[in-house]
């Protein structure tokens, strides 16, 4: 490759980048649609080798697809809210206990004078409010009438998630031959090798990540409703989904039972038991979930995994977190690459023949 080519592809690759940046405000409902049908694109290719037709084969996992989503959701709504309006008639006994006999014991604890919560100034605002919106329509209706426009833009960017979805799912294999007949011929092997080394590690992560999440989330939630937690759905869907990011959702999660639990029931038994239900879930999550639905193929540190997503975040925003992992994967991939070829090259054997 000349040194003209190189440039060409460090210009395209810049432009690109710049690119992304500027349009990445519209790109999140693509982005999201993209990772559905990556997702789903093995269970078509297996229905399309079955004899079933490939618009079919979409049809059917789209569907499925749809109805999976939409049972988690609607499973979660009425558990989710009932939590809600249990926290928001709890919250100014809970700043009560906070004042009366947290604070107090952290104090004589630690020798380190706190201020105290104001609770008159918390429970106007929250009956201040509950009056002015009235009712969750009330709500709505008025964050409309402020934002109107932000509210048909959300809408509008949730509506092309499935449509975007659906059309690449159906030219899937279409797009992939297109894009490999466009390699040039010297490097399609080697190319073709790397992208077959960059989905093996994706999909190794994002599938069983994404049933890591889901069952953390039923774990959690189960455990603490078997000891009686009144937000336990709350916290499973905080410790399940915050997963994503090593120890960030065991970590949250256990810091909000404990204290709710303290709460709660104001008994050290109780609270032993929560501990015990995140303590059997971080065994289940590294012993079984981890080795068997995520596997060895990923090879991202957790360190690594945490500074892509916050660096992806102070980047490109909320678009920036969601290609943080696949990006970061991708580059562990190139890097390994990178150096299969140092380790075979004369530069590598010189060094390590003059030691």
């Amino acid at each position: 490759m000349s040194d003209s080519q190189k440039w060409l592809i460090l210009v395209l690759l810049a432009a690109f980048g710049s690119l992304l940046y500027l349009l990445q405000p519209i790109l999140t409902p693509f982005l999201a649609g993209f990772l559905l049908a990556y997702l789903a694109s093995p269970i078509v290719n297996r229905l399309v080798s079955w004899k079933v037709p490939r618009i079919g084969s979409v049809f059917i996992v789209f569907i499925a697809f749809s109805l999976f989503f939409l049972i988690i959701i609607g499973g979660l709504i009425p558990g989710v809210k009932s939590q809600i309006v249990y926290l928001n008639t709890k919250m100014p006994d809970f700043i009560r206990w906070i004042n009366s006999q947290a604070i107090p014991w952290i104090e004589e604890t630690t020798n380190v004078s706190l201020t105290h919560i104001d609770i008159s100034m918390i429970t106007d605002f929250i009956g201040n409010s509950w009056q002015e919106a009235g009712s969750f329509v009330g709500q709505v209706l008025s964050r409309i009438a402020t934002s109107g426009m932000s509210i048909i833009g959300f809408l509008g960017s949730m509506a092309l998630v499935p449509i975007v979805t659906f059309y690449l799912m159906v030219d899937w294999t279409k797009i992939s031959v297109e894009i490999e007949k466009l390699l040039p011929r010297h490097i399609q092997p080697q190319v073709t090798s790397l992208v077959k080394e960059c989905d093996d590690v994706l999909s190794s992560f994002f599938r069983g990540q994404f049933l890591v999440m889901i069952s953390l989330t039923i774990l959690y939630t189960l455990g603490l409703k078997i000891v009686g937690l009144e937000i336990a759905v709350i916290v499973g869907l905080i410790a399940g989904l915050g997963s994503i990011i090593p120890y960030f959702g065991f970590t949250l999660g256990i810091v909000i039972a404990t204290i709710a639990a303290i709460f709660q029931y104001q008994e050290f038994l109780p609270i032993v038991w929560v501990w015990t239900v995140f303590g059997v879930g971080q065994i289940i999550e590294g012993w079984v979930l981890v080795p068997y639905l995520v596997g060895s193929k990923v090879g991202l540190h957790p360190v690594v995994v945490i500074f892509s997503i916050l660096a992806g975040g102070q980047l490109f925003g909320f678009f920036g977190m969601l290609i943080a992992i696949p990006a970061a994967a991708v580059i562990v991939v190139l890097l390994r690459h990178v150096r299969r070829k140092y380790l075979a090259s004369d530069l590598y054997s010189s060094e390590a023949s003059k030691q």
